[in-house]
């Protein structure tokens, strides 16, 4: 699969992950915060399925 995912896209992915995920953590939003890893897996490896399916790409590479 191609990276569809953009420098801006994939760092604003790993913060709101990260951020969900320490908030869960800490117990002050309960667990649900946990699904914070499908974006910062998303933005790790660059590649967003749901992107894919609806033909996005924020990613500046030419096709």
């Amino acid at each position: 699969m191609k990276t569809n995912e953009g420098t801006i896209d994939r760092a604003v992915r790993i913060i709101a992950g990260l951020a969900l995920i320490a908030l869960a953590y800490t117990g002050t939003i309960g667990a649900w915060g946990y699904i914070g890893v499908v974006p910062l897996l998303t933005g790790i490896i660059g590649i967003c399925p749901a992107y894919s399916i609806l033909g996005l790409n924020t990613c500046p590479m030419k096709k």
